[in-house]
């Protein structure tokens, strides 16, 4: 297999994980290169279903290594908790399959605290963030002021660092907030502890992803949250804190843009989206509760129920195209099964003008207007076919429609969670 990036092509929980785990089986390394553990991404294997937030989806196939890149916004505590709970669960976790960046930017105490209270601080504005530091620990690391891995494996370097981030973190508690501080001896041991138990999966990962590459290793790139969630290119300010799509690749990972070869959006049969912002196709009435109900659709790292509606083909077409992606996988297929009727969004209308075209300079993506295209359901059980050919014909015509639509070819159909539930269609 080439190096190969997978990434999702809407706003976060296409389904990520049971694709990138599906596809690791014939990799040699699998990379996180972006994002914190405010990403969930669910496998399911039998009867045991495993949420991964920071460790790769490949940790669960023997013989592959998995790399966390520096772009990863990392919480410690929650990666030794994730390393811990996969071995009470048999699998094997150790410097061997699983490697660390000592470049990642870690989440702290005060990053938890600041997320909360800012979102408060809000009020009706709020971001809807999951609290779990992310936004914060991106925020120092653009101004200079994060720690990283390297640093918490040096105590009298953790000290001074951590020192000078709480002099102003907890003037910002007390003098805008109204909020208690940290203490610092109790942060200092707290995070030089963890920081010995991380020690033994540190290293240059950059190095390492680009030495595997030479030696003619396959590498699979898997990208958290979606691209209409990007820092730059998303519904902005409702979006996360980094570059999720493939694009985020070269500095998230220190791996060079021009030895990945191949790259494969992820986009569900219909749309849903967590937290709050702008989401131009959901549906508030009985369509979207159908929808919920039937996907399962809550957050796998939050619980919260998702925001759900049709499918939006402008949306991914612009996140297909900013990404440069070769094709893109259709996934939860099977949760269409019961409807007469399907709705697929087909272009927008933006102050009165109708285009085919993304608006990313719309100011207010609450007032678009999705135009809509109607196709008949199926209302067949679709969860046990495996070949293309064999699935209802307005199954396969709501798929070649949907493909000629958004202009890229569908290489890959999910049709339920299990792994093997899956249709190749060229990948």
């Amino acid at each position: 297999m080439p190096s190969l990036s997978v990434f999702g092509a809407q706003w976060g929980d296409e389904g990520k994980g049971k694709i990138i785990d599906l596809l690791a089986r014939d990799a040699d390394v699998v990379v996180r290169y972006q994002g914190g553990s405010n990403a969930g991404h669910t496998v399911i294997v039998g009867e045991d279903k495993y949420v991964l937030h920071l460790i790769p989806s490949g940790i669960l196939h023997p013989g592959k290594v998995n790399v966390v890149g520096n772009g990863v916004a990392l919480d410690p505590l929650t990666f030794m908790d994730e390393v811990d709970g996969l071995r009470e669960r048999g699998i094997p976790v150790e410097p061997e399959n699983l490697r660390l960046s000592t470049s990642a930017h870690v989440i702290l105490d005060h990053h938890r605290k600041l997320d909360g209270l800012a979102e408060t601080w809000l009020g009706g504005g709020r971001i809807g963030t999951t609290g779990r530091g992310i936004g914060p620990c991106y925020a120092d690391k653009a101004s200079r002021t994060g720690l990283r891995v390297s640093e918490l494996l040096e105590p009298g370097r953790c000290r001074e660092r951590l020192s000078a981030a709480l002099l102003e973190k907890n003037a910002l508690f007390a003098g805008v907030h109204e909020a208690e501080g940290l203490e610092l001896e109790e942060q200092v041991e707290k995070y030089v502890a963890v920081g010995e138990r991380l020690r033994p999966f540190v290293c240059d990962t950059g190095a390492y992803l680009r030495g595997a590459h030479a030696e003619g290793k396959s590498l699979l790139f898997e990208g958290a949250q979606g691209v209409m969630l990007d820092i730059d290119h998303g519904t902005y300010p409702y979006v996360t804190s980094s570059s999720t799509g493939a694009n985020g690749i070269p500095s998230g990972a220190g791996f060079p843009a021009k030895h990945v070869d191949r790259l494969i959006g992820i986009a569900k049969a219909y749309c849903t989206r967590v937290g709050e912002g702008p989401f131009p196709s959901e549906e508030h009435g009985e369509a979207g509760e159908r929808l919920g109900r039937k996907g399962h659709e809550f957050g796998a790292t939050t619980g919260r129920p998702r925001r759900c509606g049709w499918f939006d083909s402008v949306a991914v077409r612009y996140a297909l195209d900013l990404n440069g992606a070769d094709g893109w996988i259709m996934t939860k297929l099977d949760v269409l099964d019961s409807f007469e009727k399907i709705c697929v969004g087909t272009s927008y209308k933006v102050e009165g003008e109708e285009s085919l075209t993304y608006p990313v300079g719309c100011a207010d993506l609450n007032a678009v207007e999705v135009q809509y295209e109607e196709l008949p359901g199926w209302q067949e059980d679709i969860t046990a076919i495996r070949k293309y050919e064999e699935l209802p014909a307005a199954t396969r015509a709501y798929v070649e429609w949907v493909e000629e639509r958004v202009g890229a070819p569908i290489v890959m159909l999910s049709v339920g969670p299990e792994r093997d539930q899956v249709i190749p269609r060229g990948l």
